[in-house]
């Protein structure tokens, strides 16, 4: 699978993973359209490629937003092996989509 296809199946992908409470688990802080018992802990997860262009930036929040803010309540799921890359990478497809 190539193209918007491909795009379209990762981002389907990431947003299993977001609303898992499991994985993701991003509802736990974060109202995001079309999820259910959102938190109010974390921003709005909406307009995102606009406020995010280069998906670096989200990976990197993901991965391990200590980095970039030592106060952050963001778990760093990459760095604690919450999440894979693959599942990272799917769930910034999912929040490209917002």
């Amino acid at each position: 699978m190539t193209g918007p296809a491909r795009a379209q199946s990762a981002a389907s992908e990431g947003q299993k993973l977001a609303f898992d409470r499991g994985k993701g688990n991003c509802l736990t802080c974060h109202v995001i359209k079309g999820g259910d018992l959102p938190g109010s802990i974390g921003p709005e997860l909406a307009d995102i490629k606009r406020k995010y262009p280069d998906r670096k930036d989200l990976v990197a929040i993901l991965n391990d937003e200590t980095r970039r803010n030592p106060q952050t309540v963001m778990p760093p799921f990459g760095r604690n092996r919450i999440l894979t890359e693959q599942e990272i990478d799917a769930i910034v497809d999912f929040l490209q989509t917002l």
